[in-house]
């Protein structure tokens, strides 16, 4: 039998700015491993520390933009467009315009696999 997820479990965020992080499936709203949703809104100037996670995250915008630098560059990634970083890529997501975007997990996010820089 399908199974409902009736809200998502507000998430405290990483960053120089306050930003809602909601996740709808995941290690804490649903017990999932394999597999995290999450939306985010992000307020305009937003950054935070790289990192280089251990697992794969696809991120797709759905408004604003999501900056996305990288060991090869800086990708500017707009509203109906998506990101794809491999596990141990690393990356450094910001917002200087403000963004909303879904970010899926595989495996499911974890404050012990995303590896983040020191501040």
């Amino acid at each position: 039998m399908p199974r409902l997820i009736e809200q998502p479990t507000r998430i405290a965020p990483h960053g120089n700015k306050p930003k809602v992080i909601d996740e709808y499936t995941g290690r804490v709203n649903s017990g999932h491993e394999s597999v995290s949703v999450a939306k985010m809104q992000s307020p305009p100037g937003w950054s935070e520390p790289g990192q280089r996670p251990e697992f794969e995250e696809i991120t797709v915008v759905l408004s604003g933009c999501l900056e996305v630098e990288h060991d090869g560059g800086n990708l500017s990634v707009r509203a109906g467009q998506a990101v794809v970083a491999s596990p141990g890529e690393w990356v450094r997501y910001s917002t200087p315009e403000g963004a909303e975007y879904v970010a899926v997990c595989l495996p499911a996010f974890s404050p012990d696999t995303v590896h983040r820089d020191e501040d």
